[in-house]
Order: C-alpha cells, then sequence, then structure tokens
C-alpha cells in the first residue's frame, strides 16, 4: 500500500515538472461550429492546400467566397491569380468569428507553431486580447499589413519546407494509399482546385473511406503529382522560348505562362504575356513596330491560354471575361474560357461586368482596361 502511495506522488510530482509544450494548451480546430463560407461539400478544406478548415480554423482567412487554412495558402492563391489582399477576412483566434483582417490585430512569431509556415499568424479582434495571448504564448503584435510582409518573405522557404516535406513522406504515402483503395482511371483534369477533388473523392466514392492524414496525403499524391503528370501527356500548352518578347510591352513572354497567348502567320509567330496585349496588335501591328507582314487577312491560328484547365485553346472560338477582380501580368485582362459554363462561373466568382466572342471584340473597349 506504501508503495502505490510512492508511486501514485511520484506520478504527480513528474507531470508538473515535465513542461507542457504551447500547441497541447491551445488549438487551432474550431470548439464550436466553425463559419465556413465555401459552397458546396469542398468547405471543409483550403482550396490551396486541401487541409482542412476545421482542424486549421483559428489561423484561416477568407477571400472572394474562398477559404484558406492559414495566410500563406491565401498568399498562394493570390499570387497564382493575380489577385488583390482587398476585403480579405480571418477567424478571431478567441471569439472564432471571421473578422476584417485590415482591422485586426495579429500575433505573430508566438511559441505556437505556424500553419503552412515556421512563423505563426493569429488574429484577434481586441487589441487586449491579443496582448493576453502574448502575455501566454510571447511572439509580437502587429497589423495585417506587416503579417502580410512578414508571410511573403518567408514564402519560398514555407514551400521548400512543405515540399522536402511532401516529397520524402506524403506523395510516397498517398501513392500506396492510391494504388490500394482508390478506382485508378479517377479524371483529374475535371477538377479546379484540390477540395473539389477531395469532396468528390467522398461523395463519388472514388476510393474507400479515408480519413486524416491519410485522406490529406491520397489528395496531395493524386493532386500535386498525378494530375501533373496526366496533364502533361494529354493537354498541349502555349509553348514558348525564353528568347521570346511581347512585342507590345517587351516582357519577355516565358515567364507568364498562366497567360500567355500567340498569333500565328503560317509558320513564323508572335507570343504575348495577355490576351489584351495580343488584342492591341492584331488591330493595328504597325503601331508596335515593323511588322507589315502581319496583317489580319495571313492570320492562320490564335492561342491562347484557357484560364481554369491551362491548354492551348482556339482564341477564335473562345469565351472571354472582362472586368473581372483577377489581373494579369499588365493589370486588367480579357480572360480565356474554352467552355461557357466556365466563363459563367468565372464571371460570377470574380465580379465580371461581361462574356464576349472573339468576334465581338472592340480595339476601344481593349484599350479601356489600361483605364
Amino acid at each position: 500500500m506504501f508503495i502505490k502511495k510512492i508511486l501514485q506522488l511520484t506520478a504527480i510530482l513528474l507531470f508538473l515538472l515535465i513542461p507542457i509544450h504551447a500547441d497541447e494548451m491551445f488549438s487551432k480546430v474550431a470548439l464550436g461550429e466553425p463559419v465556413l463560407i465555401q459552397e458546396g461539400a469542398k468547405k471543409h478544406w483550403c482550396p490551396t492546400c486541401g487541409m482542412s478548415l476545421k482542424i486549421f480554423y483559428k489561423t484561416s482567412h477568407a477571400k472572394d467566397k474562398k477559404q484558406f487554412c492559414s495566410m500563406r495558402c491565401l498568399i498562394v492563391d493570390r499570387h497564382e491569380h493575380n489577385g488583390s489582399f482587398d476585403k480579405v477576412q480571418v477567424v478571431d483566434a478567441k471569439t472564432e468569428k471571421l473578422i476584417p483582417a485590415k482591422s485586426a490585430f495579429y500575433v505573430v512569431d508566438s511559441e505556437i507553431m505556424g500553419t503552412m509556415t515556421k512563423v505563426s499568424k493569429l488574429a484577434f479582434t481586441s487589441k487586449k486580447d491579443a496582448e493576453a495571448f502574448v502575455e501566454e504564448y510571447d511572439g509580437e503584435i502587429v497589423d495585417f499589413e506587416k503579417a502580410l510582409s512578414l508571410a511573403k518573405a518567408s514564402l519560398s522557404s514555407d514551400i521548400a519546407m512543405t515540399n522536402a516535406k511532401k516529397e520524402k513522406k506524403i506523395y510516397p504515402m498517398g501513392e500506396k494509399i492510391f494504388k490500394k483503395m482508390c478506382q485508378q482511371n479517377i479524371d483529374l483534369s475535371k477538377y479546379q482546385q484540390i477540395n473539389e477533388l477531395k469532396s468528390a473523392i467522398k461523395s463519388d466514392k472514388l476510393c474507400k473511406p479515408l480519413k486524416g492524414m491519410r485522406f490529406q496525403a491520397l489528395s496531395l499524391y493524386l493532386w500535386e503529382v498525378k494530375r501533373v503528370e496526366t496533364l502533361g501527356q494529354s493537354v498541349e500548352i502555349v509553348k514558348v522560348t525564353k528568347e521570346e518578347k511581347c512585342p507590345v510591352c517587351g516582357m519577355f513572354t516565358y515567364k507568364y505562362p498562366k497567360w500567355a497567348a500567340q498569333i500565328f502567320y503560317g509558320e513564323k509567330h508572335y507570343s504575348f504575356d495577355g490576351v489584351k496585349d495580343l488584342m492591341k496588335f492584331y488591330f493595328d501591328p504597325l503601331r508596335w513596330g515593323k511588322y507589315e507582314n502581319s496583317n489580319q487577312e495571313k492570320i492562320t491560328k490564335i492561342l491562347v491560354t484557357d484560364y481554369y484547365t491551362q491548354k492551348a485553346i482556339d482564341g477564335t472560338k473562345a469565351y472571354y471575361v472582362i472586368g473581372s477582380d483577377v489581373l494579369g501580368p499588365m493589370g486588367n485582362e480579357l480572360i480565356p474560357f474554352e467552355k461557357e459554363a466556365n466563363a459563367k462561373t468565372f464571371l460570377s466568382d470574380h465580379s465580371g461586368k461581361s462574356i464576349i466572342r472573339f468576334d465581338k471584340i472592340v480595339e476601344k473597349e481593349v484599350y479601356k482596361l489600361d483605364e
């Protein structure tokens, strides 16, 4: 009996003496019902990395009907779509409500582990709440712009860190799960974002039931490895060499593959860093240099890049969205889609003004995009 009590006391003392990690005291998981702004079943996952928004709820940010697990994933999405950081919302780490990010008090570099980054960033409506958090977990209180600049500065190292983990552990695990538990003919070209893929895996029963890390590993493998391999084999892209410059703005077009467009005159062609510059050249090639042999009658083909699929499509048959909140390398753009349905979805999601066909594009309207 005496020995038993000694053991019990020893256990209690050890428990009191062993330091508890900050992450064990503070959880990013939503304690209540999380506020998720995305539509449909895909709303449960980050559209950039596929992670659970409920699990990483207290670091989540929202913008343009999308919700991200972290500021890092928000930045990646904005870079990919050339979008702004206006009207971003963030979850208050104390109240769990969505609040305007620009008025929030961010605690950066606390003892809490970051989400998709080494440096944590947690937001609060009240400066008093932020100060109380710093008192307990350390860190520095900054505004949204400062937190954003810190996240941008560490983006490349954060991506390198996560990529190293994925290549070493996640992708091999995902490949094994795919081969053992999934249909082998999943059409990955159907999905525009990883959260749509995850939703389909569950709702369409493309794989046997999976949860947690196994589900995430499978999804990342399919999206970042299998899908890229498949698209590389089956999709024709607008091919641009490193020597080609846009005749209109002079920029190297290979740097902007998601916006690349070309006009062909037989075997000869010119490449552009967006449809807007292509149309300026199309209407008046001589304005941009000695292009006497580049009149419209000699054009044999026009290729543009579908915004969603990134494949080369016939520019004369495409649907173009004008006046959206997505910017190209040269600002406001005519954004091309092969399918009208996709153009309509984009129009709705990104506050576009109208959808227009190639033969209805007017020169003066093209130049208005620069205003």
